[in-house]
């Protein structure tokens, strides 16, 4: 079932995705050669609950942390640990959600680790381009293919390929609500969007190919081929105006400088 929100709701739904948004900006302050991915984790638990939320993810179908930390060839869902040891040329997505007065917020970000190879930042590029082409199909009246076609065929006409997978997701009370978000598909097919629904649009873009497995840990999503993805986020809310991005990568790029696009 879809829940359409009122604008009060959409207003703290605002609220927990800048709080994400927020710590995103306090990692990417962090992200540098020798951090571990656990540190990271540690750092966004304690930002989170020092702001009166809760990280969403912890706990979350039995997952362990409170942010997915995906390197290189992890696609999404990696568990952070302090084994893994960030190196220069790294890339890592890092998804992060938040509940907050009942709302949840949701976003991801693929950060570089130092320089990173052109091939793999101009992945990084497409990538986040082919997130905010998405958001601008996400007009009242329209529908959820339109989204997944255009991310779709902005990527491959690039010679990247779309994780089929993973999708995005309706956000709410609850972090997955109806309805799903495929980054493919065909106009004019899917759920019409209607004003006061909140979804997370995520492109999960590989440098290869399409093909995906899932780790021994039962969460880690890797490349086959072990060519780099990439991996950005928004929460938006469906308006009579137009999209409204909830969430927000301005905290990240202002604190560190770290932003795919140029």
């Amino acid at each position: 079932m879809i829940y359409l929100k009122t604008d009060e709701e959409i207003e703290l739904m605002r609220e927990a995705n800048q709080l994400v948004g927020k710590t995103l900006g306090e990692l990417a302050k962090l992200i540098v050669p020798g951090v571990s991915t656990l540190q990271l984790d540690k750092t966004a638990e304690m930002f989170i609950r020092d702001h009166g939320a809760v990280p969403a993810f912890l706990g979350h179908g039995g997952f362990p942390n409170s942010i997915c930390t995906s390197v290189n060839d992890q696609v999404v869902h990696g568990i952070p640990s302090d084994k893994v040891i960030l190196e220069e040329g790294d890339i890592i997505s890092i998804d992060c959600g938040t509940t907050l007065k009942g709302f949840t917020g949701d976003s991801a970000y693929t950060f570089c680790v130092g320089m990173v190879d052109p091939e793999v930042k101009e992945l990084l590029k497409t990538t986040e381009e082919s997130l905010y082409l998405g958001i601008k199909q996400a007009v009242e009246g329209k529908r959820v293919g339109d989204i997944g076609y255009t991310v779709q065929s902005y990527c491959e006409s690039k010679g990247y390929s779309v994780v089929r997978e993973l999708v995005g997701h309706g956000i709410g009370r609850k972090m997955h609500e109806d309805p799903e978000v495929p980054n493919y598909g065909r106009r004019g097919n899917g759920p019409v969007l209607r004003s006061g629904m909140c979804i997370c649009i995520e492109p999960m873009i590989n440098l290869g190919r399409k093909n995906v497995f899932i780790e021994k840990d039962g969460w880690t999503v890797r490349t086959k081929d072990k060519k780099c993805s990439a991996h950005f986020e928004h929460c938006i809310a469906i308006r009579p105006e137009g999209p409204m991005i909830l969430s927000s990568f301005k905290f990240l790029e202002e604190l560190s400088g770290n932003k795919a696009i140029n």
